[in-house]
């Protein structure tokens, strides 16, 4: 299986809108990836916390099958635990994932 991660550290509106949301929607409704997985890290947990219009691209990109994932230290850190988990976004300690991604060489684009 094509399974793209995204890491989204970038929280600058405008490059989560035309980039990272607009690929990730594209990839899966192209067939370009079998699959795309957004790691919301650092910044972005704060941006998809608090911004609307980013919630509701991210409910758009759901329907396409776009799933987002979450570092836990950030959104602690930030106090943006409770929530990035009514957005539904699992939370969980990303180094040791992101870590095999990279020595695996899988496909991984950062943002």
């Amino acid at each position: 299986m094509d399974h793209l991660h995204i890491l989204w550290t970038n929280a600058d509106v405008t490059a989560s809108k035309l980039m990272v949301m607009m690929y990730a929607k594209n990839a899966l409704k192209n067939g370009w990836w079998d699959k795309v997985t957004i790691i919301v890290w650092g910044a972005t947990v704060k941006l998809l916390a608090t911004n609307q219009e980013i919630q509701d691209e991210m409910n758009v990109l759901r329907e396409y099958g776009v799933e987002f994932v979450g570092c836990i230290t950030c959104a602690t850190e930030l106090g943006l635990v409770d929530e990035m988990t009514a957005l539904g976004v699992d939370l969980y300690p990303w180094g040791p994932p992101l870590t095999k991604l990279i020595k695996e060489n899988a496909p991984l684009l950062t943002v």
